[in-house]
This record gives structure tokens, sequence and C-alpha cells, in this order.
């Protein structure tokens, strides 16, 4: 399969998956109306409208304060700014995205905004100080990747559906809990309970929902820096050296771990670990390094001998 056929195929997952979103909002409002009735409805309704749209325009700049995603210049760094005007230019980037930078030790790299012409690329002071100008020019398509996919503009849309369904379900629950729907009549007991267990589940569907996204997405990223570079064993031996790192980034939370290179949640290892990892939004380092193996016809075993054992 092509890259260009993935990408199409992505888009039809992607309409089946945001059908899923709609699904679970008429679940929930289903589960509100044998709760509480029509009232209670509208209000909470009118509340997640307002949050969504305040997220949706907000949500570049909400997600540079979070991560401390700083502006910097081509005087600054670079090394960075030359491979992300690079890799816009092999994307076919009407105009490369905008330059950031996070003050952490961790190595990783993200991309956000909305529309590529307002999107923006990331990287950590640790990716920098790790990575070398072919692991890093790596890196940096990957991200690229993400925004010619129009991946960001999707990731962030479900990013505030997320949050939109944790928001709803948290104020109906907590209404719930301090009896106000049994202040209200509720209705049918059966029908309650059933209510407030859609309510309890509303929020895990929808993290799985994010989570089967960005997954499917992260391996087609990987593809698209393949092209772009023309060097799928860069970013393998990038991977591998984000595998060996352990270090965890100081600002980071559910909203925003989807649009990281790497998940920065979970550096668990052994039985821990891999139970954590089933929730990850991210699919594993060894299984993208696998498929950029099978891609480029390589070993990775053969390669990291050249690399510096890290500490």
């Amino acid at each position: 399969m092509t890259l260009e056929e993935q990408v199409r195929a992505n888009r039809i997952r992607t309409g089946t998956l945001m059908l899923s979103f709609g699904l679970l909002f008429v679940g929930i409002g289903v589960a509100i109306q044998a709760v509480y009735g029509g009232a209670w409805l509208v209000i909470i309704a009118g509340i997640a409208f307002i949050y969504a749209l305040v997220s949706w325009f907000a949500n570049g700049k909400m997600i540079g304060s979070w991560t401390g995603a700083r502006p910097v210049t081509k005087e600054e760094y670079p090394d960075l700014v030359r491979a992300i005007e690079n890799a816009s230019i092999g994307a076919g980037l009407e105009q490369p995205p905008q330059v950031r930078v996070v003050d952490d030790s961790c190595p990783n790299a993200f991309a956000a905004g909305g529309s590529p012409k307002s999107s923006y690329i990331a990287a950590t002071t640790g990716l920098l100080g790790m990575m070398n100008k072919r692991e890093l020019e790596a890196v940096v398509a990957h991200e690229v990747g993400h925004v010619r996919n129009r991946d960001v503009r999707l990731m962030s849309l479900v990013a505030v559906l997320v949050g939109v369904v944790a928001l709803v379900a948290d104020i109906a629950l907590r209404l719930a809990f301090f009896g106000g729907g049994r202040r209200r009549g509720g209705g049918n007991p059966i029908l309650m309970i059933v209510g407030i267990v859609m309510l309890i589940v509303a929020p895990i569907a929808a993290f799985g929902i994010q989570m089967s996204l960005s997954r499917r997405r992260e391996y087609l990223a990987d593809e698209s820096s393949a092209e772009i570079t023309g060097d799928p064993e860069g970013l393998a031996m990038a991977l591998w050296k984000l595998k060996e790192d352990t270090s965890e980034l100081r600002h980071v939370n559910r909203a925003t771990a989807h649009l990281y290179i790497e998940t920065p949640l979970n550096n668990a290892r052994g039985a821990r670990g891999a139970l954590s990892g089933m929730f990850d939004t991210h699919p594993s380092l060894d299984a993208r390094i696998e498929s950029l193996e099978k891609m480029g016809g390589f070993q990775l075993s053969d390669l990291i001998g050249q690399q510096p054992k890290l500490g």
C-alpha cells in the first residue's frame, strides 16, 4: 500500500471514529435525559458547547502554555529551524510551521496548532542535545508529516472532544452523587442506573477512540518521515535513542500526550510498564522500529553499534 493510499485509508478511519464520537454524545445525552430530564440536558449541553468553542479556538495557545513551548529564532537554534524548513520543502508545504523549544532535559518533540499555516513544531532541549543532525532531521520530518497529513488539526479536535466528554460526564456524575437526579424525580430507577453507568464509561470510551486514532497516525507519520528524508534508518536510530532514555517530561498531561513523538506518560519497565502501555496513545517504539526496518530493508542491530551507549 502506497503512502497516498494509507492517507486515504486513514481519512476513512477518521470518519468512522468521528461517527463513533457522535454516537457517544448521543449516548451521553440519553443518559442525562434518563437521570435528570430535559432541562438539565439543555444546561449541560450549553456548558459543553461553550467549553468546546473556547478549547478549539484557543487550542494552540493552550497547548503552548501547558507544555512550556516558547517561540525561538533561527539565530538561537539554527539547526532546528533549518531542519524544519528543509522538511517542509520536502513535504510540499506552502510555508514551514513555526518553531518552538521546550526547556526540558527529557528528549521529545510534538506538533500542534490548527491548519498547516498556523501550526508549530516544538522540540525539547533534551532532544536537541541528544540527536545528531541526521536523527534530528528524521524526527522533525515525522512532525512535519503530522502537519502535512492534517493530523494536527484532527488530533486537536479529538482532544477537544475528549475534554468535552470528560467535562459533561464529570458534571453529570457530581450532580448524581449530590442527589440532583433523585431530587428531581429521576424516573425509571433501572434507566437511571443504566444512565449513571453510561456516564462512568463514556470518558473511558472517548479515550479509547483517541488512542486508536493516535496509534494509527504515528505509523503514518513515521512513513512520512522516511518519504520526506529518504532515510528510515535515521528515524529508527532516533527512536532507539528515545527508547533508551528513561527521563520524564516535567509538564505533560493526558490532554497533550498524544501529540508527542514518544508517549511522555509511561516510562515504567517490566510488567508494570507492559500493563500501563495498554493505555498508551502511541504504539511501542519497538513496533515502530520494526516497521521502519521492514520499510528500509535494514536491521537496527547493525546500526546501533555506531551509536554511543546511553547511560
